[in-house]
């Protein structure tokens, strides 16, 4: 795993999103072998650099949104699903899910797509004032842990004057986020 990934950082990041998640996973009653799975394979596809994520995508036919072209790292997730399944020969649909899910959000989203999501944007290695309040949270309530994530993430894409993609958008207002 740690050769695939190319790069130690990375590589901890993975092992911390993964242990996160599963036990964000138990909180929310969803399967720990999955959400560690998961977290382990998130970012397969995180260190592409941009035209190889895009050249990527389309030869796998897969959607392309405009943020997604203003910002083609956002295809690391949908990618690093496609490629869990063929490197890897995962097949498992709520694993692939939340990898594909693990870093825009979605309006859909199951407690392991949750769990997963969460446990990337909290896990420890993450360092923004609020991380540890909003990592408690989402320990304690799922949904109120994604609405306030997901506040944040889009006050924080506000504030530096980028776009906020569709799916997170669509992810806030199924959680309730007031825009």
């Amino acid at each position: 795993m740690r050769v695939e990934i190319g790069q130690e950082h990375r590589y901890a990041h993975c092992v911390r999103v993964a242990r996160c998640a599963e036990l964000l996973a138990a909180c929310y009653g969803a399967d720990t072998r999955k959400a560690r799975l998961a977290g382990l394979l998130h970012d397969i596809a995180r260190l592409y650099p941009p035209a190889r994520l895009l050249e990527q995508c389309k030869r796998r036919g897969m959607a392309i949104g405009e943020a997604e072209r203003a910002s083609p790292v956002l295809l690391h997730a949908p990618l690093g699903a496609a490629l869990a399944g063929e490197r890897f020969g995962l097949a498992d649909t709520e694993i692939l899910s939340a990898i594909a899910k693990h870093t825009l959000a979605d309006a859909h989203m199951s407690p392991l797509d949750c769990a997963v999501y969460l446990a990337d944007s909290l896990e420890p290695g993450r360092s923004f004032a609020e991380r540890e309040a909003l990592w408690e949270l989402a320990q304690h309530d799922m949904a109120a842990g994604m609405r306030a994530t997901l506040q944040s993430t889009i006050g924080y894409l506000h504030r530096r004057g980028l776009p906020v993609a569709p799916q997170c958008l669509a992810a806030a207002r199924a959680f309730g986020v007031e825009e």
